[in-house]
């Protein structure tokens, strides 16, 4: 039994070691992918494409939200406090 777990572990540690090494022998070539631009200059490093027209990028907007009038909680429909199990 204990020549059969020395002969266990020895072929564990060789193949765990032979692996290391195809691992490190091994390599994948580096990627090369093309990112082509949506607007001029966004995203950074793009590439542009023959007959696109790039314009700026639009300005962000403040998202529209539902009017609040004074008076009305400002968290509709936030967290609830429910009765019961849930």
């Amino acid at each position: 039994m204990q020549k059969l777990r020395w002969s266990l572990t020895f072929a564990g540690v060789a193949l765990s070691t032979a692996l290391g090494f195809v691992g490190a022998t091994v390599t994948s070539k580096p990627a090369s992918a093309v990112i082509y631009c949506q607007y001029v200059g966004y995203p950074v490093g793009c590439v542009a494409r023959a007959g696109v027209v790039l314009r700026p990028r639009p300005v962000a907007r403040a998202a529209a939200r539902e009017a609040v009038r004074p008076g009305t909680p400002m968290n509709r429909g936030g967290p609830v406090n429910r009765v019961g199990r849930r």
